[in-house]
């Protein structure tokens, strides 16, 4: 009896058993890998018409329809080709573990293929349904995304710059495919909002894994909290002063307004800012769209936000 004991104590441990990757459907796991929650930061595209009040024709509607797949398309394949590539890394993560492609739902080849396809249709259907600016513009982002993916996103600032970007676009190729000239202020505002939310993210990451020691992103290592706080605090201070000027500029009030609504609108827009601001600052704005979506005060203020811009735009 004692030696049958000795003898399994002397056997050696077995390693633990580790989960087999998750099997689902592989259309699914393309799907998600596309991540079709992020595709509501392409309805920006809808910005620069509707900050000139230029939404009414089937022509705009049909044309942003179109800009809005172009762009959703390119969108999506940065995500499989950047999933594709971060593959090993996001295993480590403890949300981004369940991504299909890190989660071996998603062959890393077969990610590899789908946003190379998915990104040359989007440069081909610019090139065939819209102006030549457009697409350059199209062509212009996706090189930028892809070089962000292979590399500039291990690039101390350089990071923050380019998603930056990727929001602007979206803002800018709506106006660009339909011709309206980009006015300074809504450059600036909309890109100075971008780098709030941009750097916002990034501060949340940070704070969520400065235990982790830059396991999955090692360039959060780079950054400070403190400068992160910096460059979303000194963004969102210049965007509300943008759109301040951009408000107070536009003049007095039309003859047929009863109250001077875009002037009443940079109400809504620096509460806004400020409710967004408080998840910046208690580090949980890692997931924009989640904020976005699923705080009811925030949405409340960006529909009244939305209706005052509206009855503005109406009395022009």
């Amino acid at each position: 009896m004692a030696e049958r004991g000795a003898a399994l104590l002397e056997r050696p441990e077995r390693p633990p058993r580790t989960a087999p990757p998750r099997r689902g459907s592989l259309p699914a796991g393309l799907l998600r890998t596309a991540r079709p929650r992020q595709w509501v930061k392409n309805v920006l595209v809808v910005a620069a018409p509707a900050a000139a009040g230029d939404l009414a024709s089937r022509h705009t509607a049909l044309q942003l329809a179109i800009v809005f797949v172009l762009f959703t398309a390119a969108a999506a394949a940065v995500y499989l080709i950047n999933d594709a590539r971060d593959a090993e890394a996001d295993r480590a993560h403890p949300v981004k573990c369940r991504r299909p492609v890190a989660a071996g739902e998603v062959p890393v080849s077969l990610a590899y293929t789908a946003g190379g396809v998915l990104a040359a249709a989007a440069v081909a259907g610019a090139a065939a349904l819209s102006n030549p600016m457009t697409g350059a513009l199209l062509t212009a982002y996706l090189s930028m995304q892809l070089a962000y993916c292979v590399w500039l996103k291990h690039v101390l600032v350089v990071d923050l710059a380019v998603v930056t970007t990727g929001f602007l676009m979206r803002a800018m190729i709506g106006g660009v495919a339909l011709g309206i000239p980009l006015s300074r202020w809504f450059l600036i505002t909309t890109g100075f909002g971008a780098l709030f939310m941009v750097a916002a993210k990034r501060y949340s990451e940070a704070v969520q894994m400065e235990e982790a020691q830059g396991a999955t992103r090692a360039l959060l290592n780079e950054y400070s909290t403190g400068y992160l706080r910096f460059v979303w605090q000194l963004a969102a201070g210049v965007a509300v002063l943008a759109y301040c000027l951009w408000a107070l500029e536009s003049g007095g009030v039309a003859a047929q307004a009863l109250l001077p609504w875009r002037q009443l609108s940079m109400i809504a827009f620096i509460l806004a800012v400020l409710r967004y601001a408080v998840f910046a600052d208690r580090g949980a704005a890692g997931a924009p769209e989640d904020v976005v979506l699923r705080d009811r005060a925030l949405a409340v203020i960006g529909l009244v936000w939305v209706a005052m811009y509206g009855l503005a735009v109406a009395d022009l």
